[in-house]
């Protein structure tokens, strides 16, 4: 790149920085996500480290933060609030680390590894002991004095605990931390927000934002806020703190709510580790983070190691991969799954969010589409959470081009061209396993691991077989030969064996995911349990009348009018009889016999289970006598939670529910070892 170029550059990206932080912090309306903007703001920095005279004095790299909304009153901060480099990849944090290293002339340095909250920098400034004033990060320097509303979030002490060092409660200290909405809170909110017919807010770091920002402190008052501390400094003289790790204490012992997980360690090991396993726990997390933030322990080589003019060179934030993504919908396609319901997916430029390449998202329904109003050619916001399919988050509106038109639902199906029906919120294919999509699809669910489990027989392999006549309903899965296979692409003699092998073990299911694996509407794993319990086979099922289903507990008339209508179709009972003439013979298994521990209780799990798996844990249960559910109600009487239980704990407690752990659970259906 010559000079002239680097200059019209670094003048382009100051002039979209500037703006897209005037849109993020006084507006509330980002128009990029944090990933896009850290891009853009590491290449302007590179550039001005290579032509530091092109570096101008108001450079977004030169700031803290941005201009201030007037609806508030401009208050100073005792000391400058800094922001924190952002680093992506692990090579970013071994030269961090290595700086570090090389500065303070020894070989290894200890780190205090935190979680990096997604909310709102505050600080909060205590004199001798008492809040006097609350306000926002601002532009680092100044900030807007929101103190009413912060005296709302309870975890705020509004005078300083008895127990916090003398240093504390003597002069003026300033308090910082984050200001968040705990994810429960968020979804309450956005399902308020929606039966107010207002618009949902596109994540809970805007939530939070909105709620503290408010001019009336009764709304903000209104939404259940957290606050979590992570810093403080003295005015004069410093505080009084060998480490980050005694200041941490030091705030807790004040009364703040201070994050437990943290992790010290010496070098980078415990650094990569803790990264690691936050991002495994996210999703579990009662708030929202995106990344850890690595501080190095000791506060006199903080001092040493000092600050730039944006940064702390002391510590840096080392973020997870984003989860929510800007990009275009290129196109809307229909998806025909399984049971004939159209699913409108989003077609997108290609995209990276949360180290996956993403470029399709769910749509759901019409009336989703209608709420959201996404059309193609539009620039959407797209979020992953975990491993769920990625779904459209928001538009934004105004990058639409002007030729776009609202979204339709197909009268006709897209795959077989048969007629469409709507049904309730859902249009469905009225074609049935005549659709080729419905049947693939049908198919695919039959084999799938939890049902017939049969390994090697994946979509590509069904859809070949289909293309070929081979398979027109389940029971043809049995009259696959290895002739058959041997013309299909991508099998050998061994893969063929072993596919071969697999489809002649799935032979003895056991009764309950037989019934699974039939793809009857409605019928999940549990309820399959429960008929397969009852019932103890399939003949009974053929003449089951819908009362006879509506007798078992957990079965009401709308599982109960799927079940009879499936077992009552002659197509289905041809099937049946053919998967029976082809060795298929599900197995009945015994609940153990004895005391049932669990009897009468309805049990929910939550959290994460580390001794076996939750499927594992729920079989015990119900083969201890017990009825599972997934959701909280006054028919629960049992709570076994794990670490992260969430909103299910909370829900628990209020309602009074009893509440054991992984090992009182173990324990009281006799497994003690």
């Amino acid at each position: 790149m010559t000079r002239a170029q680097a200059r019209k550059r670094i003048e382009a990206l100051g002039a979209e920085l500037r703006e897209h932080d005037h849109r993020y912090h006084v507006l509330d309306q980002p128009t990029i996500s944090d990933a896009q903007y850290d891009r853009l703001f590491r290449e302007l920095k590179a550039l001005e480290e290579e032509y530091p005279d092109l570096r101008a004095p108001d450079s977004p790299t030169q700031r803290v933060g941005s201009a201030l909304r007037t609806a508030f009153k401009r208050v100073p901060h005792v000391a400058a609030m800094l922001s924190l480099d952002s680093l992506m990849e692990a090579d970013e944090v071994r030269k961090f680390d290595e700086r570090l290293r090389r500065t303070l002339e020894i070989e290894r340095v200890d780190y205090v590894v935190e979680p990096k909250f997604d909310g709102l920098s505050v600080e909060l400034v205590y004199e001798d002991g008492v809040l006097v004033r609350g306000s926002t990060r601002g532009d680092g320097e100044v900030g807007e004095d929101i103190t009413e509303n912060l005296r709302t979030i309870r975890a705020i002490p509004l005078r300083l605990d008895d127990d916090a060092p003398k240093a504390m409660r003597r002069g003026t200290v300033a308090v910082r931390g984050e200001a968040l909405m705990p994810i429960a809170e968020f979804e309450a909110l956005n399902k308020r927000l929606v039966e107010q017919n207002e618009e949902p807010t596109p994540n809970a770091r805007n939530a939070a934002a909105g709620s503290v920002r408010q001019l009336d402190p009764a709304i903000t008052a209104a939404r259940r806020l957290d606050f979590f501390a992570y810093d403080a400094a003295g005015a004069e003289p410093p505080l009084p703190f060998a480490t980050q790790r005694e200041m941490l204490d030091a705030l807790r012992a004040s009364g703040f709510h201070v994050e437990k997980n943290v992790r010290h360690g010496t070098g980078l090991d415990p650094v990569f580790a803790f990264h690691t396993t936050l991002l495994e726990r996210r999703d579990r997390l009662d708030y929202e983070i995106d990344g850890v933030v690595v501080k190095v322990d000791r506060r006199d080589w903080q001092d040493l190691l000092g600050v730039r003019s944006r940064s702390p060179r002391w510590a840096v934030a080392y973020k997870f991969p984003p989860r929510i993504e800007v990009t275009q919908v290129m196109d809307i396609a229909v998806q025909v799954g399984r049971t004939g319901k159209l699913t409108p997916v989003a077609l997108l430029q290609p995209v990276e969010v949360s180290g996956v390449t993403v470029s399709r998202a769910t749509l759901h329904n019409q009336d989703e589409v209608d709420r959201k109003d996404v059309r193609a050619g539009d620039t959407v916001r797209i979020r992953r959470a975990g491993d769920v399919i990625p779904e459209v988050v928001e538009v934004i509106r105004d990058r639409r081009p002007r030729d776009t038109h609202p979204f339709q639902m197909p009268r006709r199906c897209p795959v077989c061209g048969a007629r469409v029906d709507r049904v309730g919120a859902y249009h469905l294919c009225t074609n049935g396993l005549a659709c080729p999509a419905q049947l693939q699809a049908h198919i695919g669910h039959f084999v799938s691991r939890g049902a017939m489990d049969i390994v090697g027989l994946g979509d590509k392999t069904v859809r070949q077989l289909m293309d070929a006549g081979l398979l027109k309903d389940l029971a043809d899965v049995y009259r696959i030969t290895p002739i058959d296979l041997a013309g299909l692409e991508g099998f050998a003699e061994k893969s063929i064996e072993n596919l071969m092998a697999a489809i002649d073990a799935s032979k003895r299911p056991r009764l309950d995911r037989f019934l699974y694996a039939l793809g009857v509407e409605h019928v999940g794993a549990t309820v399959a349990r429960l008929l397969g319990d009852h019932f103890g086979g399939v003949a009974p099922l053929l003449d089951a009348s819908e009362e006879d289903l509506q007798a078992i507990h957990g079965i009401g008339p709308e599982v109960a009018e799927s079940v009879r209508r499936f077992f009552s179709s002659a197509r289905n009972r041809r099937v049946l009889e053919r998967l029976r003439a082809a060795g298929v013979r599900p197995v009945v298994e015994k609940r153990p016999k004895g005391a049932q521990p669990l009897a009468g209780e309805t049990v929910v799990f939550t959290g994460t289970l580390e001794r076996m798996s939750r499927p594992e844990a729920q079989r015990k249960a119900e083969n201890a006598g017990g009825r599972i559910a997934t959701g909280m109600s006054r028919k629960v009487t049992l709570v076994v939670a794990g670490p992260g239980a969430g909103s299910k704990l909370d829900e628990a407690k209020k309602l009074g529910l009893a509440v054991i752990d992984e090992s009182a659970f173990l324990a009281r259906i006799g497994e003690t070892t």
